[in-house]
C-alpha cells in the first residue's frame, strides 16, 4: 500500500524511553497532524524517521510502501521518497542553495549513483530545465530569484528557511513528508504562504505527517486526522475538530492518560 506505517515503535536515548509503542498509519493523499507539548517525543520521532544516529529503536518497524526504513541509511530513505522538513534548518556557508538543490534532485532521480553519492552530469536534470522548474516553484512561494545564489540557510530569516524547506519538497516530490514544527518562528503572512505550499503538494502521490504544538497552522492546512501525542504515545485521535478541542482544553487534560 502507498503509505507510511509505523508499528509499535519504541525509541530510547541513553536509558530513557521517549517513544513508547507508537502505531500510526499515514497514507499518501492524507495529512495527519501529530500534536503534543514540549518533551512529548514528537521531534525525537521525526529524527528517528530521518535516520538520526543518537537514538536507539528498541522495538517496532517503520514501513513505507512495505519496506522497512529502519534498515536503510538516511540517504537511502530520502531516495525512497521520505522527506524531512526540520524545525531548525542548518545554515551551510559556501554552498549555494541552487547547487544544493540540483545535487539533491540528481541523487533522487538517479538512485543507482555510485557509493560516493555522485551522479554523472549527463544523468542529472539538465541545467535549463532545473532553472525553469525552480523559478516556477519559487514564484508560487513568493521567493525572489536571488535565493538560488545565496548560501543555504546562511543569514536567512525564520520564514525564509521554512520557505526553502517547502521549495525543496516541491522540487523533490517525496512520497511522504515529515514536517517538524514547520510553523515555528513564522509570522502570519509567512505561515499562510508556507501552509499554502504544503497544502498544494499533498495529493495521490504524497502524504504528510505534520508535527506541531499549536492549532494555528491547521487553520491553513486541513488535516484528515489529528493525533494527540503525550508522554511518548498517542492518547487520543480524531478528525480536524479535535485540534480545536485540544486548543480549548490544553495538553494537561491528557496527562493522566499518558501516564497510565
Amino acid at each position: 500500500m502507498k503509505e507510511l506505517n509505523i508499528e509499535n515503535l519504541r525509541i530510547t536515548i541513553g536509558d530513557q524511553e521517549i517513544v513508547r509503542g507508537l502505531t500510526l498509519r499515514v497514507p499518501r493523499g492524507e495529512v495527519h497532524a501529530l500534536m503534543g507539548p514540549n518533551g512529548s517525543g514528537k521531534s525525537t520521532l521525526a529524527k528517528v524517521l530521518a535516520g538520526h544516529p543518537d537514538y536507539q529503536v528498541t522495538a517496532g518497524k517503520v514501513l513505507m510502501d512495505g519496506e522497512n526504513l529502519l534498515e536503510l541509511e538516511p540517504d537511502e530513505r530520502a531516495r525512497r521518497g521520505l522527506f524531512m522538513a526540520f524545525q531548525y534548518p542548518v545554515g551551510i556557508p559556501g554552498l549555494t542553495f541552487g547547487s544544493f538543490l540540483r545535487a539533491a534532485i540528481n541523487a533522487r532521480i538517479a538512485p543507482s549513483a555510485g557509493e560516493n553519492g555522485k551522479v554523472p552530469h549527463k544523468r542529472g536534470i539538465p541545467p535549463k530545465e532545473f532553472r525553469e522548474l525552480m523559478r516556477s516553484k519559487m514564484a508560487a512561494l513568493k521567493m525572489d530569484d536571488t535565493f538560488a545564489t545565496r548560501y543555504l540557510n546562511d543569514g536567512f530569516s525564520g520564514g525564509e528557511k521554512k520557505r526553502v524547506e517547502i521549495l525543496q519538497m516541491a522540487m523533490l516530490k517525496p512520497r511522504i513528508a515529515v514536517l517538524d514544527e514547520t510553523d515555528s518562528g513564522l509570522d502570519i503572512d509567512a505561515l499562510k504562504i508556507v501552509a499554502g505550499g504544503v497544502q498544494s503538494l499533498v495529493g495521490p502521490e504524497m502524504g504528510a505527517l505534520l508535527i506541531t504544538h499549536y492549532q494555528r497552522i491547521l487553520n491553513y492546512i486541513k488535516p484528515d486526522f489529528v493525533h494527540v501525542f503525550v508522554g511518548g504515545r498517542i492518547v487520543e485521535e480524531g478528525g480536524p475538530e479535535l485540534a480545536h478541542e485540544l486548543e480549548a482544553k490544553g495538553y494537561e487534560a491528557y496527562g493522566e492518560v499518558a501516564a497510565a
